[in-house]
C-alpha cells in the first residue's frame, strides 16, 4: 500500500473531484490509483487525454490489446485487472481467459498477435529493438501511422503502470470478475515473476 497521503472523495474540489466523479460514474467507485495520482490533477488528467487521443486513433479494441500485452509483460496486477475488465467489453470471458494464459492461441488475428508481440517486446527491453520490430507491424498490414499509434500505446502503458509499481498503489479488484477470469491473472502474472518479482494473489 502506497505510504502517500490521499484526498479523500468527500474533500475533493476542482479538477480533482471532476477526475472522482468521472470514476464513480464509469466504476461505481474511486480507484487507488486514482487516489494517488490525483495528488497532481493536471498530471493525472493529461494522462487520461493522452489515453484517449492514442485510443482514439488506435481504435479501443486494439488499444485495450496492447495495453494488456504490456500490463503482462510488466508484470503490473493494477494495469492488468483494470484492463482486462475494460476488454470483456468487446471479448467474451472465454477468449480473454485463453488471452490471458497464451495471446498467441487465443483466436486473434494475426495483426493482433503482431502488435502484441511488439508491445510486449518494447517493454521487456525497447533498448534491443530496431527496425525489424517496426517491419514486422509493416508486414501485418499497419500503416506507419499505426505503428506510431501502437508504440505510443505500449510505451503510455509502461509509464503508467512503472509509477503504480513504484508507489505500491493498492491494488483494486473491479467487482464483477469471475473466478476463472481471477485465475488466468493470477496464472500470467505468476509467468512474470523471475522479471518482476513475487507478485501476491489476488483475492
Amino acid at each position: 500500500m502506497s505510504i502517500v497521503d490521499t484526498v479523500p472523495p468527500e474533500l475533493a474540489t476542482g479538477l480533482l473531484a471532476d477526475i472522482y466523479g468521472s470514476d464513480a460514474h464509469a466504476l461505481g467507485y474511486v480507484p487507488s490509483h486514482s487516489l494517488v495520482m490525483g495528488l497532481r490533477p493536471e498530471a493525472y488528467a493529461a494522462w487520461r487525454a493522452l489515453q484517449q487521443a492514442i485510443a482514439g486513433s488506435l481504435g479501443q479494441r486494439r488499444y485495450e490489446l496492447v495495453t494488456l500485452a504490456a500490463a503482462q509483460a510488466l508484470g503490473s496486477r493494477a494495469c492488468l485487472l483494470a484492463h482486462v475488465n475494460k476488454s470483456l467489453g468487446f471479448m467474451g470471458e472465454e477468449q480473454l481467459v485463453r488471452l490471458m494464459r497464451n495471446y498467441r492461441d487465443a483466436g486473434l488475428s494475426a495483426s493482433e498477435v503482431a502488435m502484441m508481440d511488439f508491445a510486449a517486446k518494447l517493454s521487456r527491453n525497447a533498448a534491443a529493438m530496431d527496425d525489424a520490430d517496426s517491419v514486422s507491424l509493416r508486414r501485418a498490414g499497419f500503416s506507419d501511422t499505426e505503428i506510431v499509434d501502437v508504440t505510443l500505446a505500449a510505451a503510455a502503458r509502461n509509464y503508467f503502470s512503472k509509477a503504480l509499481q513504484a508507489l505500491a498503489v493498492e491494488v483494486d479488484v473491479p467487482p464483477g470478475l469471475s473466478p476463472a477470469m481471477l485465475l488466468a491473472v493470477n496464472e500470467t502474472l505468476a509467468a512474470q515473476e523471475p522479471a518482476t518479482g513475487t507478485p501476491t494473489d489476488v483475492e
